[in-house]
């Protein structure tokens, strides 16, 4: 089937590209042609130096064929061989495919690692067997999307629908008079895939045996993972499953206080213990970044010597900003303690497929990660996964099903699954080729910014702070911080300049930046129309009006405050609602979030102090959407309800916060 998906004619292959890695210039020439002339392309390498070049600059390479051993560069003695040239090529391409092509004969004398995915005795010169295998582990292992398929092979059979969902493959809206437009506006491949559970060649999201497990299943070898499950409620709900799944009521986790709310959700329902951990603060661009390695560790020793239940560690990796921990060493550093680490991937989901981003969460041997798909891949919103690498997940494995049920719609949407297969499809076949396309448009788009004279794009060294400097944080270039500081206006002016003038939507502002995301959507002709968009705003900046109106730039601090009940107990309590400004000293009910990005500067149990108070005040006042924060009023507990708590016990005391 995935053949016939070719545009080429069907009894046609597809033109899989493979590189061979062959120390003899002769055997070399005639490997190559016999592959050629079996419907591959096909280049070659005498050296792993000439072999490091093709794999870093040609992105179409899906697959390796080479000798067990070959000479470092032209005419030197030195060899690269067995594991240690296996690793190489996948430090510089994870996705692609190792076949061993050798004259070894006894494979009990030499040991491939567990890195290969082929053996082929050179002597046997059977090149009809070596592109069969080639060709069907490509298609079996990446080049196929069988739910997507399945779903496609269904819809377009046009059976009736006597079942769910109600508009019946569209048939209740094509025709109507108040419905119609829905229907012309979407298509009618978008009703004829929505299907329902009733369809059991179609699998269930909550049960898989059949195709959608066969896609997580690829997703899994994709992603570097041992088990991935797809999530169509987004990575919110992800991260809400794993922390149910980790935590019993009154175990302990070590948390970002800056993470996503859905992290902050999972304590409340889990009943968890938060130990939470500073993040370094950038006061300056008003930009939270990682948290100190140092915090890490000294709080992770020191809540296992209070004798807390210390389970599991989240981190956001790369932050909103593009920050990058160092993670390997982190995860390291928890194992030792026995505490399961999970990676909160949200923004740096493709993580696999290009060096520059390397380690992934699961790559650096974290236990579980959460990725949203839609963010940073090509799948719809609200798709994203959970990748797991937990020695232990078998032991616990009927507990997270149960979790993931909890959470998970009994009525999944069959498009968005399938959008999962196919973007895993798209990642393992041209992830590599996508990113370092995105990776020089940014560098391009960095370098025209750079050459205005009113904006800036923000380099590491100015994006982090002190506390982290020594950590190995990098940053991902695919995320573009611009200082607007020296524009005449604040961000949230150019901000609506950029929407109302030239038609551009940027992710987020702080009070004196703008954040572009290149994803692997962003083409030449979107970013030049950014870059004259603000070519434009700065030549308007100059006029005397604006110079009158200049705003210097701020610095804000980022305010935190302790946590003071356990979270499970105060989201609980009825509360009271007052004006922020009169919260000074009260403890919080329920989160108040800025959106974007999502990240609460109140959790349910905090102590409001002056600090939030006037951020949030700030926030209003620039116009920030800000959930939790109805009409200038924030839920607190009572004086009733706080008596009651102590008495109970549920006083956090020293939570460890940095």
């Amino acid at each position: 089937m995935s053949a016939q998906r070719c545009s080429c004619p069907s009894d046609r292959p597809p033109a899989y590209k493979v590189l061979v890695m062959t120390p003899s210039g002769r055997e070399l020439k005639d490997e190559l042609r016999e592959l050629r002339a079996r419907g591959f392309k096909a280049v070659g390498a005498a050296t792993w130096q000439e072999a490091e070049a093709e794999l870093r600059n040609d992105n179409g390479i899906h697959a390796v064929l080479t000798e067990w051993r070959l000479p470092l560069a032209p005419k030197s003695a030195e060899m690269v061989e067995g594991v240690d040239l296996f690793k190489r090529i996948l430090a510089l391409r994870f996705e692609v495919n190792i076949f061993l092509f050798t004259a070894e004969r006894d494979c009990t004398l030499f040991s491939a690692g567990g890195y290969t995915n082929g053996y082929f005795f050179k002597p046997d010169r059977d090149y009809e067997e070596i592109a069969k295998k080639i060709r069907a582990e490509i298609l079996s292992s990446k080049d196929r999307a069988p739910f997507f398929d399945k779903l496609r092979e269904y819809a377009l059979q046009a059976r009736d629908a006597w079942h769910t969902p109600g508009h019946s493959g569209g048939d209740s809206v094509k025709n109507s008079p108040a419905a119609g437009e829905f229907f012309k506006f979407f298509g009618p491949h978008l009703f004829q895939s929505d299907l329902s559970v009733s369809v059991p060649e179609l699998d269930s999201l909550l049960d898989p045996s059949g195709v959608i497990k066969e896609a997580q299943d690829l997703a899994a070898r994709a992603f570097g993972a041992r088990y991935t499950f797809f999530s169509t409620n987004g990575t919110s709900t992800a991260n809400k499953v794993l922390i149910q799944t980790l935590l019993k009521p009154g175990e302990a986790i070590l948390l970002d206080r800056n993470c996503h709310k859905s992290v902050h959700y999972g304590v409340v329902i889990s009943g968890a213990e938060p130990i939470y951990l500073k993040p370094s603060v950038n006061n300056r661009y008003g930009i939270f970044g990682p948290v100190p390695k140092a915090s890490i560790v000294r709080a992770m020793d020191k809540a296992q010597a209070a004798g807390k239940k210390v389970k599991a560690l989240i981190l956001t990796n790369c932050t909103y900003d593009g920050l990058i921990y160092d993670i390997k060493d982190i995860v390291e550093e928890a194992h030792k303690r026995s505490i399961k680490v999970i990676v909160d991937e949200a923004w740096f989901g493709y993580a696999n497929f290009h060096p520059a981003f390397y380690p992934s969460a699961m790559a650096a041997g974290a236990d579980y990660a959460t990725q949203s798909t839609h963010k940073t891949m090509s799948a719809f919103s609200q798709a994203s996964m959970i990748h797991v690498q937990d020695p232990d997940f078998e032991r616990m494995e009927g507990f997270f099903r149960e979790n993931f049920n909890m959470h998970a719609s009994t009525s999944p949407q069959y498009p968005m699954i399938a959008s999962l297969d196919v973007a895993r499809r798209q990642m393992a076949m041209e992830g590599f080729g996508l990113l370092q396309r995105i990776l020089d448009l940014g560098d391009s788009l960095r370098r025209s910014i750079n050459s205005l004279q009113k904006f800036r794009v923000l380099g590491l060294e100015d994006l982090i702070s002190d506390e982290v400097r020594h950590d190995n944080v990098r940053l991902d270039r695919t995320k573009l911080t611009i200082d607007v500081s020296q524009s005449g206006y604040d961000s949230r002016e150019i901000e609506r300049i950029l929407l109302s003038k030239h038609n551009i939507q940027i992710e987020k502002s702080t009070f004196n930046t703008l954040t572009v995301l290149i994803t692997i959507g962003a083409t030449t002709s979107k970013l030049n129309r950014l870059f004259i968009a603000l070519e434009n705003i700065e030549r308007m900046s100059g006029s005397q009006r604006m110079a009158d109106s200049f705003k210097a730039t701020r610095e804000f601090k980022l305010a935190l405050s302790p946590i003071k009940y356990r979270p499970r107990f105060a989201f609980y309590c009825d509360g009271e609602k007052i004006p922020l400004r009169e919260a000074e000293g009260r403890v919080a009910t329920a989160m108040v979030v800025p959106y974007p990005p999502g990240i609460p500067l109140l959790v349910p149990g905090q102590v409001i102090n002056r600090g939030i108070i006037e951020e949030l005040a700030a926030y209003r006042e620039y116009g920030v959407e800000i959930h939790g924060l109805p009409d200038g009023l924030v839920s607190v507990i009572t004086a009733d309800e706080e008596r009651e708590l102590a008495r109970q016990g549920h006083e956090m005391g020293d939570n460890c916060f940095e």
